[in-house]
């Protein structure tokens, strides 16, 4: 059993949703701390301009917890993003297919934005087909704070001998812990596919959305797709 864990981001890059498809258990972090100008409450869509960042306001403070951080409800920030996919996406040709998905994610009302964002995870994954079971990690119970042994005991918890890292967890993992602990750790290789695009160049790197609404039912396969 591979089991991979993340904290939640919004409207991830593909190499996230990768990550989800290529596990057998897929556990969202949402008790650790809110990193602040990160991918926790952005992300970038692709405009005729370039890239265009579309930003969840929220109410943070040092040293909040991701399912501490709630959204900020006075600013019509829904409107805004929905305003922005609208103008960008609704010449790509799949927009009319989820759409009506986007605007049933942005009507959500979550408090906190690892809430907010567990839920448009859960339907993203459900557009792409992806059938990973998705477990809440403040839910499993108390974990160790630190975190290669949370990690270790989040593995234990699920019975699994086998983690599912990203690339960039080479710099920072203690792979003796884990190893001690009998448990391999596998290290996500993603090379990022190029696909069909509005306006001009390719560009990687932005959101799940951007996909989706140019390659509709294909979107599985091609961010699954290896070099």
């Amino acid at each position: 059993m591979l089991v991979s864990v993340h904290q939640p981001q919004f409207f991830p890059w593909l190499g996230y949703f990768d990550k989800i498809n290529k596990a057998d258990i897929f556990v969202i972090l949402d008790n650790v701390q809110y990193k602040k100008n990160e991918w926790q409450n952005r992300n970038k869509i692709k405009t005729q301009n370039g890239s265009q960042w579309l930003t969840v306001p929220v109410n943070y403070k040092f040293p909040q917890k991701m399912n501490e951080v709630t959204l900020d409800k006075k600013s019509k920030w829904q409107n805004k993003h929905l305003n922005g996919i609208k103008t960008n996406y609704s010449k790509t040709p799949y927009f009319a297919d989820y759409f009506e998905v986007v605007e049933k994610i942005y009507s959500e009302s979550s408090n906190s934005i690892a809430e907010f964002n567990t839920f448009l995870v859960k339907e993203i994954c459900g557009i792409l087909g992806i059938q990973t079971p998705i477990h809440i990690a403040s839910e499993l119970g108390e974990f160790t704070e630190s975190p290669d042994e949370r990690l270790i005991e989040i593995c234990q918890h699920f019975g699994s001998k086998k983690y599912l890292a990203g690339s960039g967890g080479k710099g920072y993992m203690n792979l003796e812990k884990f190893s001690n602990s009998e448990i391999e750790v596998i290290f996500q290789s993603y090379t990022h596919p190029t696909y069909p695009q509005l306006f001009g160049d390719f560009l990687n790197g932005v959101c799940i959305l951007d996909l989706i609404f140019n390659c509709g039912k294909e979107s599985l396969k091609i961010l699954s797709e290896t070099k």
